[in-house]
């Protein structure tokens, strides 16, 4: 862990903190920042990806709440956060319905320079968490695959269009055979951002390469068209 990075922990545990998403002193994250953020919604414009249900969009309070979490190292977010996910999963078309055995969460990697800076894989956190929710509230059997990882090398994901994504992936996922879910089951994706959804079908398909079958995927927030008032935004993040 950088030190920088080692510092802003430190920070985030003895220093008093507001609302990541709005400010207001005294909790990480406000009831009425969670309150905000409004059903969870199918994601309808990633062709070629599994079906996918966000918990908002990427905008507002969620966005900043994210933002701290993910890179300014406000780890205590994660059980909010993995809250909102919850309630994607249970909305989930295939999710949703009863499943005779075992479900398992995939979480998509990150690139290994991003994970080292960040102190950690936030997306695996944040899939554990999840898993232990579903398990709790849902009495469904839920396990966590960490079945991909990313190989070295790449850019920052920023700025790129589908397919300048899809290129920058492409050659870098690869299944990790002693963590794949076992044949026949429930697989789902679990990401934090959904963009162009390049992510997405790269990780479909690299389990797909050693017959695992992605049934959905579940991410906090939809970065497809980023709303902003009455109109659409081109900003999108990393995903």
């Amino acid at each position: 862990m950088s030190a920088a990075r080692l510092l802003t922990e430190l920070l985030d545990l003895v220093l008093p903190d507001g609302c990541a998403g709005c400010a207001a002193p005294g909790q990480h994250w406000c009831p009425r920042c969670a309150a905000d953020q409004g059903p969870p919604r199918l994601v309808t414009r990633l062709p070629g990806a599994p079906p996918t249900v966000a918990a908002g969009t990427y905008a507002g309070p969620l966005r900043q709440a994210l933002l701290a979490y993910k890179e300014r190292g406000r780890r205590r977010l994660a059980d909010p956060l993995a809250d909102l996910l919850v309630d994607a999963a249970l909305a989930h078309p295939v999710l949703a319905r009863p499943a005779p055995g075992r479900s398992w969460l995939v979480p998509a990697p990150s690139r290994p320079a991003a994970s080292r800076a960040r102190g950690g894989d936030h997306v695996r956190t944040l899939t554990e968490a999840l898993a232990e929710r579903l398990a709790d509230g849902s009495r469904r059997s839920v396990g966590v695959s960490p079945g991909l990882r990313m190989h070295a090398g790449g850019r920052d994901s920023v700025g790129l269009d589908a397919a300048a994504r899809a290129a920058n992936l492409r050659g870098r996922l690869a299944p990790r055979p002693e963590y794949l879910p076992p044949p026949g089951v429930e697989v789902f994706l679990v990401d934090d951002v959904v963009t162009t959804g390049a992510t997405l079908r790269a990780c479909a398909a690299s389990l797909a390469a050693v017959g695992v079958r992605v049934a959905g995927a579940i991410t906090l927030c939809d970065a497809t068209g980023t709303h902003c008032g009455n109109r659409w935004s081109a900003n999108r993040p990393t995903a």
